[in-house]
This record gives C-alpha cells, structure tokens and sequence, in this order.
C-alpha cells in the first residue's frame, strides 16, 4: 500500500516538472511556425553556403524578432518624448473616428496595457465579501471613482493578469496585512502554494528581485 503511494508521488512530481516543459516547448513550436509563415523576410538560400541552407527558416524568424525588438525599442523611447505624446494623441483620435474598428482598437489596447503592466502595480492585498461567508482576495489600485468608492481589482487563478473590478467603500472590506508577493502566490498557485513554505515566491519589486538574485 505504502509503495503504491510512493510510486503516485512519483509520478506526480515527474508529471509537475515536466508537462510545463513539454506545455512551454509546444507554444515555441507553435510560435515558430506561424512567424516563419508569414514570409515578412525571405533569403535566398543559394546565398547561403550548402551546409546553412536548412537553417534558413531559423534565420528568417531570428532576423524578424531582431527587427521586431528594435522597433518596438525604438517607438518605446520615442513614447519618452513629447512628439512620442502628440503621435499616439494622433493614432488614438483617428482610431477612434472610425466606426467599428475604434472598439477593437480600444479593447486591444486596454488588453495589451493590462497584460504588460506588472503585478508591482498593485496595492496592498485585502480580503473581500463577496458573497454570504465567502471571501476572496482583492488588490487595491489606488484609483477612486466617481463616487468616492474605491477601485479594487479581483484577479482569477492561475491567470491572474484578468479579473473584476469592483468598487466598494472602505469598510466594506478587510485589510490582511500581508505582501503583494504572499497573495499573488496563493492566487497564481489555485491555492496550493505558500510562499513562506513550499510555494514558488514572486517578486514584484524589481530591487527585491535583484538582491535575492545576488544573494
């Protein structure tokens, strides 16, 4: 009976370590494939020499992420700018002149902000209500509205770049006196993990993350 037990632990933990592996290796396989069909940048392979010629796939994709990185690097640093201010003032106004397509312009954009902006924007953690004797836990982003209620966001596990937001006045919830990391590691974990224990800790201070690092 013992060794049966034994023997499923096993398997579980062979199971943990590696199906993220194989789940991280198909969505690059994937990805690969459908850059590589776009056909953006083609090389001649008789520019190549013999031995290279299979690897012009590999080349095409590498070239299109470098171009694709420097771009991105460059209208972020334009962004710095005042003339970075008044183009996307210019793109947001015209977009949002065009019937139908200033909704998907708008919400890709509201989801490309919310996706890239870290965990390390969010508040203090709080318990929440929300319904008869059941509880959840929320963030506090430090916006009010209108009325004066606070803005709280509820992130979903294990994907917790989405979720609700709520308003509610202060009282209304309870403050746990807990970090950012502690909550954000049960939340991702479905509940399983604990970062004081076994858990896996996040770091959403990037000077916390550099002095564990040297550490």
């Amino acid at each position: 009976m013992a060794l049966s037990g034994s023997w499923k632990r096993d398997f579980a933990s062979g199971v943990i370590v590696l199906a993220p592996l194989l789940v991280t290796l198909y969505i690059l396989r994937w990805l690969f494939v459908r850059v590589a069909a776009l056909g953006l940048i083609e090389i001649d392979p008789t520019l190549l020499p013999a031995g290279t010629r299979g690897a012009v796939p590999f080349i095409e994709v590498a070239l299109l992420l470098t171009v694709f990185v420097l771009l991105t690097f460059s209208i972020g640093y334009m962004m710095r700018t005042t003339f970075g201010d008044v183009v996307e003032g210019g793109i947001d106004a015209t977009m949002n002149q065009l019937p139908g397509l200033r909704v998907v312009y708008n919400a890709s954009k509201m989801a490309v902000e919310t996706a890239v902006s870290g965990p390390e924007d969010l508040q203090s953690p709080v318990k929440l209500e929300t319904w008869n004797g059941l509880r959840m836990t929320a963030f506090k982003t430090g916006k009010v509205a209108d009325d004066g209620r606070e803005l709280l966001f509820i992130p979903t596990s294990p994907n917790i770049t989405t979720g609700f937001v709520v308003e509610c006045e202060p009282g209304e919830y309870e403050e746990t006196g807990e970090t950012v990391e502690d909550a954000l590691t049960r939340v991702l974990s479905a509940g399983f993990g604990d970062n004081k224990h076994d858990g896996i800790p996040i770091v959403v201070n990037e000077e916390e993350a550099e002095r564990r690092t040297l550490n």
